[in-house]
C-alpha cells in the first residue's frame, strides 16, 4: 500500500483574497468537462508550440486568482487550459452558507476529478495534436492529477505548488523533471513529508526543483495577500519559476 506524502487539510485550502484584473482567457468545452482557455496575444508563426495543463485548487479554473495565473502563463508564449473538474461548483461558492458539509462536498468534487481528468486529457490531445509538447501544474487540490498525467508520455515536465494528497506511489511513478515550490510551515505538505520527498527523487535520480518560502501560507502560489509584501514576493516568485521550468524543458522557441 502505497504510503502518504501529505498532511490533513486545513482551513487554509478553503480560504483566499480575491486578486484584481481582467481575465483574457474564454470558457470552452472538452471532451464535455468545463475548461479555461488562455492563448497568447501574439501567437508564433508554426502555431501552437506548448500547451499547460493547469490542475486548479478548490477555487476551480474559473476563480479570477487562477484565471489572472493562467493568462499570465500565455503572455509568456503558452496555451493554457484549466479543467474544472468542479463543473460549475467550486468551494467558495459555498463558503458563507451555514452548515456547509465541506468534507462532502470535497469527496464528490474528488471523484468527479477521477472521472473527467483520463477523457479532458484525451480530449486535450484530439484538440491539440501529437506535434506539440505539454506540461503540467497544479496547485493544493490539482497536484495528484499533474503526478497521474507525469506518470505518462504526455508531458515534458511538471510543477506544483503546496501539494496535497500526494502519494509515495504517485511520485515514484513520475517521469519527468518536477518543481516543487512550498511553504515552510504548511500543515498539508509539512517539513517531513517534503524531505521524504526528496529523499525519493533522489533515489530515482530524479531531474527536480525545491523553493522553500519562509513567512507565506499553505496556497500562496494562487491566493496569497498582494498587500502582504512577502505574500505577493513568493507568489509571483513562484509563477516565475514556474514559466521558467516550463521553458526550460518544453524547448520551444520563445
Amino acid at each position: 500500500m502505497s504510503s502518504t506524502l501529505a498532511g490533513p487539510l486545513t482551513d487554509h485550502c478553503f480560504t483566499s483574497v480575491a486578486h484584481s484584473g481582467t481575465p483574457k482567457g474564454k470558457s470552452i468545452t472538452i471532451a464535455g468537462v468545463p475548461t479555461y482557455l488562455s492563448a497568447p496575444q501574439a501567437p508564433t508563426a508554426s502555431g501552437v508550440e506548448t500547451v499547460i495543463l493547469y490542475f486548479s485548487d478548490v477555487f476551480g479554473p474559473f476563480y479570477i486568482n487562477a484565471q489572472l495565473v493562467q493568462d499570465y502563463y500565455a503572455s509568456q508564449g503558452f496555451t493554457v487550459v484549466g479543467i474544472d473538474y468542479f463543473f460549475g461548483d467550486p468551494v467558495h461558492l459555498h463558503l458563507d452558507k451555514p452548515g456547509f458539509d465541506r468534507p462532502t462536498w470535497r469527496a464528490k468534487s474528488v471523484e468527479q476529478a477521477k472521472t473527467s481528468v483520463p477523457k479532458w486529457l484525451d480530449g486535450v490531445k484530439e484538440m491539440f495534436g501529437t506535434n506539440v509538447k505539454y506540461c503540467a501544474v497544479g496547485f493544493c487540490f490539482g497536484a495528484p492529477y499533474v503526478f497521474q498525467v507525469a506518470g505518462t508520455d504526455m508531458v515534458s515536465c511538471a510543477a506544483v505548488a503546496h501539494p496535497t494528497n500526494l502519494t509515495e506511489e504517485l511520485l515514484r511513478a513520475s517521469k519527468v523533471p518536477l518543481l516543487f515550490s512550498c511553504a515552510e510551515m504548511d500543515s498539508a505538505f509539512p517539513a517531513p513529508f517534503r524531505r521524504r520527498v526528496e529523499d525519493i527523487l533522489v533515489e530515482n535520480k530524479a531531474t527536480y526543483y525545491f523553493q522553500i518560502f519562509s513567512g507565506v501560507p499553505h496556497g500562496f502560489g494562487t491566493r496569497g495577500n498582494p498587500e502582504v509584501e512577502s505574500e505577493r514576493w513568493a507568489k509571483e516568485e513562484c509563477q516565475r519559476a514556474m514559466v521558467g521550468w516550463f521553458k526550460r524543458f518544453a524547448n520551444s522557441s520563445f
